[in-house]
């Protein structure tokens, strides 16, 4: 997703913004989980993790495409509470990578940064990709609101 046209911390800026939007999630539940793995592309790879609260609060979806590695989900357990929730940023070589990153996958020169979402909860939720974005929706009392 880094392109040459983008400044060096584009990359590292969209984390921590998605980091920032995902701080007010603690309150929410993972309503559903929809992981597509494709075996003939794997940049097609994406994971998409849906949360939600109630009518009060925004629904907001967090997409991963370019998935580069996730542990195993457990489907059967959504909805599920949310424990805790992290998204951080994990650099090209040759800068080095938080302690708890290191050995999730293996890094080359060819690796580009990734961004690195946790879940915890009953349905723990542990992906790498190279692409992240975060969308929130109108809560139902703000979208039941004619402007």
């Amino acid at each position: 997703m880094t392109e040459a046209h983008q400044t060096p911390d584009a990359f590292n800026n969209r984390c921590t913004n998605a980091a920032l939007a995902l701080h007010s999630c603690l309150d929410h539940f993972i309503e559903r989980v929809s992981l597509n793995q494709s075996h003939e592309n794997p940049q097609d790879n994406a994971l998409d993790v849906w949360l939600h609260k109630g009518p009060e609060a925004p629904s907001v979806v967090i997409s991963l495409p370019g998935l580069r590695s996730v542990r195993p989900l457990e489907a059967d357990l959504v909805p599920s509470v949310i424990d805790g929730i992290s998204l951080v940023h994990l650099p090209r070589l040759p800068a080095p990578w938080p302690a708890e990153a290191v050995g999730r996958i293996e890094r080359t020169t060819d690796l580009p940064e990734l961004a690195w979402l946790r879940i915890t909860g009953p349905l723990e939720v542990d992906a790498l990709a190279s692409v992240v974005t975060v969308y929130r929706a109108p809560s139902d009392n703000e979208a039941s609101v004619l402007r």
